[in-house]
């Protein structure tokens, strides 16, 4: 891993008198180091995307296609420096880590093949005698730049997510990655500066959190899309503008175990849905409900089953339980935890 990495402006790599620190969640050590993006540096990520659209728009289907199979292809050959940086900042088992990395290719394979699938309707128009023999015809076109805004979690497949169609529609794309993980969003920038994607096609750097707002209110901008919070995800909508927004926010997950015949497969999907990445995932199991019936046989086998995650370094073939991100969520947590025995909850392990 290099100890630092510059962010991508269009097809320059930059650094900024700003350091970002990253440090492994595990033990706190400092992992590498980036730099925070300036206000120059984000208007010229934007100017250039504007540029690469006059290219990106008339990009054919075969070769956005062959451009998403050189960028898989890319990840594929680093497959495991991959899966390693995001093991040492977001601090997930290396095993998940890799299902990551695996799920990143596929996506980029997804999306080569349905770049050759923009498909348009045509439209009979004969449902009245003003309009016979007349029909309507239907095209996609691209949108133009897009802002993503990716967090911690899943710190290669939510930038892929975005990134990928963008790149399979024609649309430049620039990537604000989480401050606590930026390095895996950066790496990728290397991968696609290599695939010969347009110039300003794909710019990646952390900033400011007022830099990244003034992105999302620049008219410029002509899409903005963001995974994280809800209070920041609605925050955001507020001031993009007319431009198109998708948000993916966070969630509060519930399960309701009523009688069945197989109760070891019950707790088996729960601890998975619960414990994946010390449950920092928007669909993390959060409620549990369980009939009466069958609660006083569900719960010691739900515990049994939570004893043997093994917990420890998240680049250990043997751990399935990481830490959390910093030591403020895992504070969050431990207040959660008081407050429901305070309230009358036990305290099972």
């Amino acid at each position: 891993m290099q100890s630092k990495y510059k962010y991508l402006i269009g097809n320059e790599w930059r650094e900024s008198k700003d350091a970002l620190e990253v440090r492994n969640p595990y033990d706190n050590e400092i992992v590498s180091a980036t730099f925070l993006a300036t206000e120059k540096d984000v208007n010229d990520a934007i100017q250039a995307a504007v540029h690469a659209f006059e290219e990106t728009k008339k990009l054919p289907g075969f070769k956005r296609a062959e451009i998403l199979g050189n960028i898989r292809d890319g990840i594929q050959k680093r497959s495991e420096a991959f899966a390693r940086t995001i093991a040492l900042e977001a601090g997930k088992p290396i095993i998940d880590a890799r299902a990551e990395v695996e799920r990143a290719i596929g996506t980029f394979q997804i999306a080569a093949e349905e770049s050759k699938r923009m498909l348009g309707e045509y439209i009979p128009l004969d449902i009245s005698e003003r309009s016979k023999n007349r029909t309507a015809i239907n095209k996609r076109f691209p949108i133009g730049p897009i802002l993503g805004i990716s967090p911690f979690n899943f710190p290669l497949n939510l930038v892929v997510h975005k990134v990928a169609p963008a790149i399979a529609s024609g649309n430049p794309i620039i990537i604000k990655p989480a401050s606590k993980t930026p390095l895996i969003a950066l790496l990728l920038g290397e991968v696609i500066s290599e695939s010969g994607l347009t110039t300003g096609g794909f710019s990646v750097f952390p900033c400011a959190s007022n830099l990244a707002e003034q992105m999302v209110a620049d008219e410029r901008i002509k899409m903005f899309t963001f995974t994280g919070s809800a209070a920041v995800g609605w925050r955001l909508k507020q001031i993009a503008g007319k431009k198109r927004v998708t948000l993916e926010l966070g969630g509060n997950a519930g399960a309701i175990i009523d009688s069945i015949d197989n109760l070891d497969y019950a707790v088996k999907r729960c601890i998975a849905s619960a414990f994946s990445f010390s449950g920092q995932v928007c669909i993390s199991l959060q409620r549990l409900f369980v009939n009466k019936k069958i609660y006083d046989d569900f719960v010691p086998k739900f515990l049994d089953e939570v004893k043997t995650l093994k917990m420890g370094d998240p680049l250990s073939e043997e751990t399935r339980l990481g830490p959390m991100i910093d030591e403020q969520s895992a504070k969050r947590i431990e207040s959660w935890v008081n407050e429901a025995v305070k309230e009358g909850a036990v305290l099972a392990y």
